[in-house]
């Protein structure tokens, strides 16, 4: 199995603007109306969604946020390295999404709203049996929408972060 065939047996596209592959595989048919969210929406959204999210040794997850909490689940592949730039703050992590879970790694975690993120398949020689490709999935709720999807520039993210700049770049 390669990245090709995950790609093909799952139906996926090329993600816009963030990079990887994808498929929208759930969307709730109950919204939540737009004065109930905030100014944050310009519009009601659907309560939640749900995707099969791909990257490979080629693509990354662009800097990019969004205002509504985002849970990453890990399936399958290599690990991925997400670095989170944690908002109204300077603070700043990375976590690592994979099958190693006694050694720190995450199969699901929720990245709250307004978080800056971008991630990239880990380039470790500790990974033995690389296979090119992470099989991953997300649910946002309220759900996603592309009018939400914010992206980051190194300038701005770098001057906020300059101790991630090396990381902010790659990702950028």
């Amino acid at each position: 199995m390669n990245a090709d065939d995950v790609i093909r047996a799952l139906d996926l596209s090329p993600l816009p603007w963030e990079g990887g592959w994808y498929r929208e595989t759930w969307r709730s048919k109950a919204n939540i109306p737009g004065p109930e969210l905030g100014d944050q929406y310009d519009g009601e959204r659907s309560a939640g969604t749900a995707i099969y999210y791909v990257l490979t040794t080629d693509t990354l997850s662009r800097m990019h946020r969004l205002p509504s909490d985002e849970t990453f689940h890990f399936y399958l592949g290599d690990p991925v390295e997400m670095l989170l730039l944690h908002p109204d703050s300077t603070n700043s992590e990375i976590i690592t999404f994979g099958q190693d879970i006694f050694g720190g790694d995450h199969v699901q975690y929720t990245i709250l709203g307004n978080t800056w993120m971008g991630g990239r398949l880990k380039r470790d020689a500790a990974v033995p049996d690389a296979v090119g490709f992470a099989l991953m999935g997300t649910t946002v709720s309220p759900g996603f929408d592309f009018a939400d999807l914010e992206m980051g520039t190194f300038d701005d993210l770098a001057v906020q972060h300059p101790d991630r700049k090396d990381l902010i770049k790659a990702l950028s």
